[in-house]
């Protein structure tokens, strides 16, 4: 199992990047609140990972806290609930906000998530309910190296990757100023006018 990895972040082409580790390339897909926050490319960075081996592929998750990768461990233990759709969530509200909404029993927040309709919801929140206390103590291909991606580009495969449709997407990019803007800052804009 690899628990971290230490080294030069090579590629940002969200929601994947590439760190490079004693000259090996690790292509790691994190969720938008662990991409969001990534330094600038040649910089030092560390993510604690999750490896998903299948019969056709072996996926590592990267995750910028401790609590991240626990929530998402945990997610996976539910059923019907994959890699895709718990990074979705990471990706569209905090740890925190996920236990709140749990705990008051929100469906509405959690219906606006891409992917979880209010039956999905419901066993969210019913299936997590015992198992959140244990996760908070522990209890798009990537483009070849060198190709430039727009930054509007790269923000719209980054939202359906999350699950959100193209049409939603470019709807809620309509919307928004985009101009002189990175791919990181038109993703965040998008999910906050998503939110509301």
């Amino acid at each position: 199992m690899i628990g971290s990895l230490r080294g030069r972040l090579a590629l940002k082409l969200a929601p994947q990047v590439v760190i490079e580790c004693s000259g090996i390339g690790y292509e790691v897909e994190t969720p938008m609140s662990t991409f969001l926050e990534l330094p600038q490319l040649g910089s030092d960075l560390f993510l604690y990972t999750h490896l998903l081996v299948r019969e056709d592929a072996q996926i590592l998750y990267g995750f910028s806290t401790e609590d991240e990768r626990l929530m998402f461990r945990t997610l996976l233990k539910v059923n019907r609930v994959g890699a895709k759709l718990a990074l979705g969530i990471l990706s569209a509200m905090s740890t925190n906000d996920f236990r709140r909404c749990v705990e008051l029993e929100d469906t509405t927040s959690m219906s606006k998530i891409p992917g979880v309709g209010k039956k999905t919801a419901e066993r969210l929140i019913i299936e997590m309910r015992d198992r959140i206390d244990a996760a908070a103590h522990g209890g798009g291909i990537a483009a070849p190296f060198g190709v430039e991606v727009s930054s509007r580009s790269e923000a719209i495969d980054a939202l359906v990757a999350l699950g959100y449709k193209p049409k939603e997407v470019n709807n809620l990019i309509a919307k928004l100023d985009i101009d002189e803007k990175s791919a990181e800052d038109i993703i965040r804009l998008a999910l906050r006018q998503a939110a509301k």
